[in-house]
């Protein structure tokens, strides 16, 4: 298939265009400056500009794109920044794919778990409400930007994506060497859900719902599993040998990540019912498999 993709130098897509290049796959990446290679395509979010030609062809397109939730400090510019990436991002997708010919058959909108606020202890699935804040209302207008594309008749689905365990990038990139050094431990009082996603099965779930028909819609993209913070502390102790008994309490996190330590501390129970039930298989879904996973 001839497939694009935005975001294509972030953690996940990187790692997507390569499995897919590695399978015979043509990828076009889609990039914010003039194209320089043949299998690239420019586009700008902010100017909802896309060279709509280069999408030509393309079966299937995997929207990634969009300012780093937890890159730096929140403060209202960088909100904004972060709110523009994304609506705006998708919106000029989605109008461009539904302006084509011919156009793709799928189109996945990379989105995230925030959708569903705080959970508590409460397991949630695709069928839940949005919960309630800035990360809540964002990814409700952030899937709503990609109207266009639904209205065409594109299949279109929202990735919902947990906290991927991956060796370098995102989040869980940044803790591992803490971890190492002997100095890491739980965050506030650990009894907070993380729900997380190996960066193989993150992967594996993508490609999944492109080749899938009857998933449209949101797809939660987190393993079947969640663990606390607690568990996640000890499962990274485990997996380094090394000591996990520091803890950052609640109020520091607040002074030194602001409005962001809320997401920190918040407890997202999130279970994948919708991969489960279209028959896909997690490669790692235990916490101590998808960090041995990345160790290797």
């Amino acid at each position: 298939m001839r497939i694009a993709v935005t975001g294509s130098t972030g953690l996940i897509g990187t790692a997507l265009v390569r499995s897919l290049r590695s399978d015979g796959h043509e990828v076009v990446r889609l990039v914010r400056r003039p194209a320089r290679a043949g299998d690239e395509v420019e586009w700008d979010a902010h100017r909802q500009y896309v060279d709509v030609g280069g999408l030509a062809g393309c079966e299937g397109v995997v929207h990634l794109a969009g300012a780093g939730i937890g890159a730096r400090r929140w403060n209202d510019a960088y909100r904004k920044e972060i709110r523009d990436s994304r609506v705006l991002g998708t919106a000029a997708i989605a109008e461009a794919v539904a302006s084509l010919d011919v156009p793709p058959r799928v189109l996945i909108v990379g989105s995230a778990v925030g959708f569903y606020g705080d959970t508590g202890n409460r397991a949630v699935d695709e069928s839940a409400p949005p919960g309630d804040g800035f990360l809540p209302n964002l990814v409700v207008e952030w899937e709503e930007a990609a109207a266009a594309a639904e209205e065409a008749g594109i299949r279109t689905a929202f990735a919902r994506t947990g906290l991927v365990v991956a060796r370098k990038g995102g989040a869980w990139g940044r803790m591992f060497p803490i971890f190492k050094a002997g100095v890491g431990g739980q965050l506030g009082n650990g009894r907070q859900y993380w729900s997380y996603i190996s960066l193989h099965d993150e992967v594996a779930a993508l490609r999944h719902i492109l080749d899938t028909e009857s998933l449209s819609g949101p797809v939660n993209l987190t393993a079947p599993h969640p663990v606390t913070n607690r568990e996640v502390t000890e499962a990274m102790g485990r997996a380094l040998r090394r000591p996990a008994f520091f803890a950052v309490p609640a109020p520091v996190l607040r002074a030194v990540l602001g409005e962001l330590a809320e997401d920190v501390l918040s407890s997202q129970r999130v279970l994948p019912n919708r991969l489960l039930e279209s028959d896909f298989s997690f490669a790692f879904p235990g916490i101590d498999e998808a960090i041995r996973a990345v160790l290797r």
